[in-house]
C-alpha cells in the first residue's frame, strides 16, 4: 500500500542551524525499514538539486499518531546545545487534545508512576512507586467540556514514553482515536488527537528565546470540533 504523504512535512521556520517542521499525523519521525518518516523527507528537501549528503539531527520525537512541531538540528553543535536544552528541561511545550470523558477538576496536575512495556510497545501508569518507574508530571486545563468529551491544553514537566496518553487515559480520559489506551476509534489508522502546538526554546546562535506554533492538521474530522469551537 503507498502513503500519500506531502513531499516532505510543512516547515514552519528554518535557520542555517536547525529548522521546525509541522509533522503530520502517521508520519515516523525517523527512518525505519521503508515506511515515509520526517527524517528521510526532510533530508531530501535540504539535499536539493546537490550531491551531498545534508548534515540532519533528530533533537526530539513525536509518536507516530501524533502531529505538531518537531525541531531538527542541521549541524552537530546545534544538535549539542539543543539536546541539552530537554535534557535540562528548559524547553517548554504545550499540546492539544480532545479526550473521552472529562478530567475531575477543571485544571491540575497529574503525577504518575510511569513504566515502558517494551514488549507491548505501551506505557503502565501507577499511583504509587513502582521499581524501576520514573515519575511523570503533567499540567492540564480544560479548555471546552461538552458532556462525553473535553477539549485539553497540557504542559508536560517531564518527557516519558507515551506520557500524555497513559496519563490521561489513567484518569479515564484517554484521547479521541487512541485505541491503544483505551480511546473511541478514530476516523484514520494511526492518528490521535493529539497535537504537539508550541514549542519554546533558546535559538543556539542568538542566544533569544524561539517560540514555534503549528496549526492544528486540516480536513481532519477529530479536529472540526476544536477548529469551530477553540
Amino acid at each position: 500500500m503507498k502513503h500519500h504523504k506531502p513531499e516532505h512535512p510543512p516547515v514552519v521556520k528554518e535557520t542555517k542551524h536547525w529548522l521546525a517542521v509541522n509533522k503530520p499525523a502517521g508520519l515516523n519521525v525517523e527512518q525505519l525499514w521503508d515506511y515515509p518518516s520526517v527524517e528521510t523527507q526532510v533530508k531530501n528537501y535540504l539535499k536539493g538539486a546537490h550531491s551531498r549528503e545534508p548534515y540532519l539531527g533528530i533533537v526530539h520525537r513525536i509518536d507516530r499518531p501524533v502531529s505538531g512541531v518537531l525541531l531538527l538540528a542541521k549541524r552537530k553543535s546545534a544538535l549539542r546545545h539543543l539536546n541539552q536544552q530537554f535534557a535540562e528541561r528548559k524547553v517548554q511545550k504545550v499540546y492539544w487534545a480532545i479526550c473521552s470523558g472529562v478530567p475531575p477538576k477543571q485544571e491540575g496536575t497529574l503525577l504518575h508512576y510511569l513504566l515502558k512495556d517494551q514488549k507491548n510497545k505501551r506505557a503502565e501508569a501507577f499511583t504509587e512507586p513502582r521499581k524501576g518507574a520514573i515519575l511523570g508530571k503533567l499540567e492540564y486545563r480544560v479548555v471546552k467540556n461538552n458532556g462525553d468529551s473535553s477539549q485539553l491544553e497540557i504542559r508536560p514537566l517531564s518527557g516519558k514514553f507515551h506520557q500524555i496518553r497513559v496519563q490521561l487515559a489513567s484518569i479515564g480520559c484517554p484521547l479521541l482515536g487512541d485505541e491503544k489506551y483505551g480511546g473511541p476509534t478514530g476516523n484514520q489508522p494511526n492518528e490521535i488527537a493529539l497535537h504537539a502546538r508550541e514549542l519554546s526554546f533558546v535559538d543556539p546562535l542568538s542566544e533569544q528565546k524561539e517560540t514555534i506554533i503549528a496549526d492544528l492538521p486540516v480536513n481532519n474530522k477529530l479536529w472540526e470540533a476544536w477548529k469551530e469551537n477553540g
